[in-house]
């Protein structure tokens, strides 16, 4: 469901569920059993990063979470990855509302870094036109740096998804005022020449609020291992509302465009 006016949107990513069912062969816990009753309870979104491993969510949990989602008006799908391995395939054939481009190598632990665009900017801009003619709102996963949110905009892209762990990791330090204000000036950088601004990794519900107070205009978050970790204790439904508290009391950002 699209979030109300001046709300930031909640895309949950189901990577770990996907992680916790491939390591027997029973198809529990069901990825889209989960992307329902995330859904259900208030998610705007659904979120998946299908590596080309295939360790976690494979290519049919992609279609299958698609298909759901055209039982969800309002919902959006954001696929993430490279768009130089796996991710422009499924792109061209499911058109999800937005494709995420990250600068993951193929094996890669967990995605840890934003693009260079001062080395990938050539290559990424027929890729994200060709995202952008299929329909498919483009955000480039990107460190907090402003100076390079002028560039992200001239390659083509629509938004910024910022990289959020060393917030998370700056959290509750005497560091914590300075890492805000990087990712402050990165979003109102980006803001300013013309990108929606995205957020994620290691954010949950002890530093969300804190994030979305001090960073403004955060149209999305997509979160994933700190949400179905809260999800084993609380119940999807419950953990999704506790989420959507933390942002509500934030009082930030604008809705999705």
């Amino acid at each position: 469901m699209t979030p109300p006016t001046l709300s930031t949107a909640l895309s949950v990513n189901l990577n770990k569920v996907a992680l916790v069912r491939n390591t027997r062969h029973l198809g529990i816990p069901s990825v889209v059993r989960a992307a329902t009753l995330c859904l259900e309870g208030g998610a705007h979104g659904i979120t998946v990063h299908p590596r080309p491993d295939a360790r976690h969510i494979r290519a049919d949990d992609v279609r299958e979470l698609h298909r759901l989602l055209q039982s969800w008006p309002g919902a959006e799908f954001n696929i993430e990855g490279n768009p130089f391995h796996n991710l422009m395939d499924f792109v061209r054939e499911l058109r999800p509302q937005q494709c995420t481009f990250v600068p993951d190598t193929e094996g890669q632990f967990t995605s840890d870094h934003g693009w260079d665009l001062a080395a990938d900017a050539g290559r990424l801009r027929p890729v994200i036109a060709e995202a952008r003619a299929l329909g498919v709102r483009v955000s480039l996963f990107m460190d907090p740096q402003p100076q390079a949110m002028a560039v992200a905009k001239d390659v083509g892209a629509d938004r910024v998804e910022l990289y959020t762990e060393h917030y998370a990791s700056a959290f509750g330090t005497a560091h914590q005022s300075d890492v805000v204000r990087d990712y402050a000036q990165a979003a109102r950088a980006a803001q300013a020449a013309g990108l929606g601004v995205n957020a994620g990794h290691d954010l949950n519900r002890d530093n969300l609020t804190t994030f979305l107070r001090a960073v403004p205009g955060v149209r999305e978050v997509s979160i994933g291992h700190a949400l179905i970790a809260d999800a084993l204790e609380l119940g999807y439904a419950a953990t999704v509302r506790a989420y959507l508290d933390c942002i509500a009391r934030a009082g930030a950002g604008v809705g999705p465009t």
